[in-house]
């Protein structure tokens, strides 16, 4: 079980502190939600962010989710900024299948998210494509909002489809809901306001990594 804390919840002020706590409570990845506002009603980050935290944690895996309307445009600059793992989004209007066989091209993981509303169905034809799917347990676009149970089914439904890549989710994901999803198939917990808040986060990383 991996942990991806979000840098939506940290402090845009200290981010290079708040990553380093993060490091020091000895994260798996670090998540980095790049929002365009017309694909989500938000703006967040750029490449060049990307770029520093690569410089400053070199070994740290950076998870990279693009929010955007057309990441296509984006792919390579974020794949040379330094993402490990770049997630585009089903619902765009353009080829995924080959926009994620092209990141996996230039060497690193390409991931595909759901909005709660897309069903594990439609995206059946694009899980071969796929190292991660990242099923949105809330609707993307803002930090700190309530976990959608409803979303359980979507991680299981993916598994009985024979999808055995990495299963990911974000959105309200505490320690108090965790274990509940690790137990419907989830490999990676993407945690902003949880554990950027946290009062000890290397006992709770700890915690999940035992899962």
């Amino acid at each position: 079980m991996k942990v991806a804390p979000s840098i939506l919840a940290a402090d845009p002020l200290s981010m290079g502190c708040d990553v380093q706590r993060m490091v020091d409570a000895g994260t798996d990845w670090i998540h980095v939600d790049i929002m365009d506002a017309h694909f989500v009603p938000n703006l967040s980050f750029s490449p060049a962010l990307t770029e520093a935290l690569h410089e400053r944690f070199p070994a740290l895996p950076l998870d990279v989710h693009l929010m955007m309307d057309e990441p296509e445009k984006y792919i390579d600059v974020f794949i040379d900024a330094g993402a490990s793992v770049l997630t585009i989004h089903a619902e765009i209007a353009a080829d995924v299948a080959a926009l994620l066989d092209y990141i996996r091209s230039r060497g690193v993981k390409a991931g595909l998210s759901v909005k709660p509303g897309t069903p594990a169905e439609a995206i059946r034809h694009l899980l071969p494509h796929a190292d991660m799917v990242l099923v949105m347990t809330v609707e993307p676009g803002f930090g700190g909002q309530a976990f959608n149970p409803d979303m359980l089914g979507k991680l299981t439904a993916l598994r009985e489809m024979g999808y055995t890549g990495l299963l990911e989710a974000d959105g309200g994901i505490s320690m108090k809901n965790v274990a509940l999803l690790r137990q419907h198939g989830l490999d990676v917990a993407v945690m902003g306001t949880a554990m950027f808040s946290s009062a000890d986060p290397k006992a709770d990383m700890d915690a999940i990594h035992a899962l």
